[in-house]
């Protein structure tokens, strides 16, 4: 697999947007040092490269039949599955190894994390809760960068994973409207298959809102200052244009602007608390 087909299978870009959940665990936790970093950028990296490969290669089939999904690598023929599974395995390993250079419990903590990465893809096979599933398992980077830091846990990392995960989870609710048809027809589960638009939409906004609560209240048990709350303040601002987007006709192309925007909302919250941690 060359370089140019490993970008476009992995998404380079949504790796780059993913990096920061874990940043903000790290930088909540009090910012640690360069080894932390850098191992906590490795794993998240490494994270996010085999939940990729495990998605792509798992959802192949269901990829080559839905129209939105049939032109990409695997399904085209233009890579093949074992070199997407051995990516997946070395991917994991890797995450493993940084883990156990940070500490012992987020080396244990590791091998769930495979798990999780693993098993998302055969979820919406079964349940509608695959959204959380999912968000579940973006929440595992904060918590994992602020275990990366002190070893312990207290209820920061909880309130940052619960930021993400409903977010994300809120994000994918939108996400999965536009293959209502297709889902139903190939017996897959979701929340807007399962309770139709509308209600997907109330659940989505509702995902969105305990975010942004959870953003607060994590600003106000780590007594964040100004630049933090700028960067929430932003953030839900886009979180309400986002749910404007989710209610437009044509919900296909409104998913292309929400994903746009979307890219905004992890750097923003890492450079708001990151520039917080740096003058405080």
């Amino acid at each position: 697999m060359d370089f140019k087909a490993f970008s476009e299978l992995m998404m380079i870009e949504q790796t780059l947007f993913a990096l920061p959940f874990a940043l903000l665990g790290v930088l909540f936790a009090g910012g640690g040092n360069l080894k932390t970093w850098f191992f906590v950028i490795v794993a998240m990296v490494a994270a996010r490269t085999a939940g990729m490969s495990f998605n792509r290669v798992i959802d192949a089939v269901i990829d080559a039949k839905n129209p939105r999904t049939q032109d990409r690598l695997i399904p085209k023929g233009d890579v093949r599955p074992k070199s997407v599974w051995l990516t997946a395995m070395v991917s994991s390993l890797v995450l493993v190894g940084a883990s156990f250079m940070l500490n012992r419990i987020c080396f244990y903590l590791s091998f769930p994390a495979v798990f999780l990465l693993f098993t998302y893809s055969y979820f919406k096979r079964f349940s509608a809760s695959s959204h959380f599933y999912l968000g579940l398992v973006e929440a595992a980077a904060p918590i994992g960068g602020y275990l990366a830091v002190t070893g312990k846990f207290t209820q920061v990392p909880f309130v940052l994973g619960l930021v993400i995960l409903t977010w994300i989870a809120g994000l994918d609710i939108v996400y999965a409207i536009q293959d209502m048809e297709f889902d139903t027809q190939e017996n897959l589960h979701s929340i807007p298959v399962r309770l139709g638009k509308q209600t997907a939409l109330i659940i989505s906004a509702a995902c969105y809102t305990v975010s942004a609560g959870a953003m607060i209240y994590a600003g106000f048990i780590t007594h964040k200052n100004s630049f933090y709350w700028v960067a929430v303040i932003s953030v839900s601002l886009i979180f309400l244009y986002q749910q404007r987007l989710a209610r437009r006709q044509d919900i296909a192309e409104a998913v292309k602007v929400f994903l746009k925007i979307n890219m905004y909302i992890s750097p923003i919250l890492f450079l708001g608390t990151l520039t917080d941690v740096f003058f405080s």
